[in-house]
């Protein structure tokens, strides 16, 4: 019987610009290290731009790198500025307007399937 091979982005990852891809207006996502259980993803916004709030089965952690958002988790806002973070449970409404261009360090347990094309 074949085994299907898990997802993983191998042990090295190096930035290249050809693999940021925009996923929103004003919305850019790269892809760093994940494998099965863990992802961790770069988000670029543009002043201005809306993550629109949704829920997914993940829990995520968010490290704000630059910038300022207005954070929105489970109905509670706050505006968050480079050195914060925020944790969203699974399935907990969540989303985030740019308030100054940054940077979000997205990581999830377990991975987004979603984000690789193979399902959500």
């Amino acid at each position: 019987m074949a085994t299907l091979a898990q997802p993983s982005s191998g042990a090295f990852v190096r930035h290249d610009p050809a693999q940021v891809e925009t996923v929103g207006e004003g919305i850019r996502r790269e892809m760093l290290g994940y494998g099965p259980e863990l992802m961790i993803v770069k988000v670029l916004f543009d002043k201005g731009a809306v993550g629109e709030v949704h829920a997914h089965r993940h829990s995520q952690s968010s490290y704000v790198e630059s910038g300022r958002f207005l954070v929105e988790i489970d109905g509670e806002k706050q505006e968050l500025g480079a050195g914060d973070c925020f944790y969203v449970a699974p399935h907990k409404d969540h989303g985030a307007v740019c308030l100054e261009a940054g940077v979000l360090i997205d990581t999830f347990s377990p991975l987004r399937e979603d984000f690789l094309g193979e399902g959500s």
